[in-house]
């Protein structure tokens, strides 16, 4: 199995459709065996998706994300642990146990966000929890 995170500087990067970069992890027996930080600049929202497939992706643990993502990671099969935060590593390691702290709503409409905002800020709910 392949656990992608959406990934800045050790966190889960909290808006999808913005990603830089994933870390991913390969998993077998319940134990992380392998993990590598790979480039998604220049896939953009629309392509994350496709990436994602690509690579191999299983599962994905992001913060924010917008409905247009979510469907196209439910057509290519990824299953989407959203509204996360904090560290990468910790993150996939809380999800093996059975104790990742996500939101299955989190929903991010970017597109309205006001000026100066991110999505990693609780009032918004696009990452916090």
């Amino acid at each position: 199995m392949r656990i992608a995170v959406t990934y800045e500087n050790g966190q889960i990067f909290q808006h999808f459709g913005h990603c830089e970069a994933f870390k991913l992890y390969d998993v077998e027996g319940g134990e992380v065996k392998s993990s590598q930080i790979v480039s998604a600049i220049g896939s953009g929202h629309g392509a994350l998706a496709g990436f994602l497939q690509a690579n191999k992706v299983d599962e994905l643990i992001c913060g924010g994300i917008g409905g247009g993502a979510r469907t196209a990671l439910a057509q290519v099969g990824i299953k989407l642990y959203p509204g996360a935060s904090g560290g990468a590593d910790e993150s996939v390691n809380a999800l093996l146990a059975g104790t990742l702290s996500f939101n299955p709503d989190t929903v991010c409409s970017h597109h309205s966000h006001e000026e100066g905002h991110t999505c990693g800020e609780d009032k918004h709910g696009c990452g916090g929890h």
